[in-house]
């Protein structure tokens, strides 16, 4: 049958797809409208199947605040042409409308949720996904809620947005530095009582090998300097090989060189001071609550130096940040 242009162009109205594929779906439902509609879904649903493996690293992430609620959301693609795409921001825009509306515990139950058109959010990105060709996939949900709520969004990638949570209002712009802080910083916690057991657990692991491993090493280089062979000279084997080619150690010292790093390591590891050991892998484990936890870490948005608790203790003694989110589709 005859498809007019009028009702593809009606059919594109309805569904914001594009020309040709309003043209098949029309073709195929022999001009019933519904179906054309219901095609253009299925059609969807079949390439976000198709692209279900492909990365979404591009894409816009919104933070909206209302009240003492805050959320954040981040809508995925594929390419950097498609995130820019007016369309596809809109989108973005209108999913993160709905999660401030309506505040869903999780992002399953944002999928649900509706956006202003009437569409379900999880059918909104679906249509999109069969419009572009290209997968879109809500990739993060994140929620903050408190007495006072401030939020920031990198406006040169649009991709980083954060949330965070004070006990009460202080200073706007003491507060939105702190959430330019979160952004630039990427904290792990707001303080080192915040910070997961097994994220703990595993820095004293990496701190505690680290240590036993410089202990070993400097006993080793010790040795070596002791029978005149120059550490930096016999640090692995290929500088062992390759020194030797170029005359700057004999075999009689490269292999005396092997024999102390042998007997030596095995030596100091077998001996080390737990005690030391363990006061060492605390001091790391301090330092890195000093580095990755929000209160501690250095405001970068001042000299650098200064504690961001101290920034906020400056503005209100009173003050303190409850709770912190962070999404980036760059990270």
């Amino acid at each position: 049958m005859e498809i007019k242009a009028a009702d593809v162009a009606k059919l594109r109205k309805m569904t914001g797809a594009g020309m040709m594929d309003c043209k098949k779906a029309l073709v195929e439902s022999e001009g019933d409208f519904e179906r054309a509609k219901e095609i253009i879904k299925e059609k969807g649903k079949l390439v976000a199947a198709k692209r279900a493996d492909r990365e979404t690293s591009e894409g816009a992430a919104i933070a909206k605040v209302n009240g003492n609620k805050a959320v954040i959301i981040a809508l995925g693609c594929e390419t950097d042409f498609v995130a820019k795409n007016a369309e596809f921001q809109a989108l973005a825009e209108a999913i993160a409308e709905a999660a401030i509306a309506n505040f869903p515990a999780d992002k399953d139950a944002l999928m649900a949720c509706t956006i202003a058109d009437g569409r379900t959010v999880e059918a909104a990105i679906t249509e999109q996904t069969g419009k572009t060709g290209e997968k879109h996939q809500l990739v993060a949900y994140e929620t903050v809620e408190a007495p006072y709520v401030v939020s920031y969004m990198h406006k040169i990638t649009g991709k980083l947005a954060t949330v965070v949570g004070f006990n009460k209002e202080i200073d706007e712009q003491v507060a939105k530095g702190v959430a330019m802080q979160v952004a630039s910083m990427n904290p792990v916690a707001v303080s080192a009582d915040q910070v997961p057991q097994n994220v703990i657990d595993e820095e004293i692991k990496t701190a505690t090998e680290k240590t036993k491993e410089e202990l070993v090493r400097k006993a080793v280089d010790a040795a070596l300097q002791k029978a005149g062979i120059n550490p930096a000279h016999v640090d692995s084997e290929d500088h062992i090989e390759s020194n030797q080619t170029k005359g700057w150690i004999t075999a009689e010292q490269a292999a005396q060189a092997r024999e102390i790093i042998k007997t030596v390591s095995e030596e100091k590891a077998g001996n080390l001071p737990a005690q030391m050991v363990e006061n060492i892998a605390k001091g790391r484990l301090q330092k890195f609550f000093k580095e990755q936890t929000l209160e501690e870490q250095g405001y970068q948005m001042g000299d650098g130096k200064t504690a961001v608790k101290d920034v906020i203790k400056a503005a209100d003694k009173e003050a303190k940040v409850l709770s912190f989110k962070r999404v980036s589709l760059a990270d």
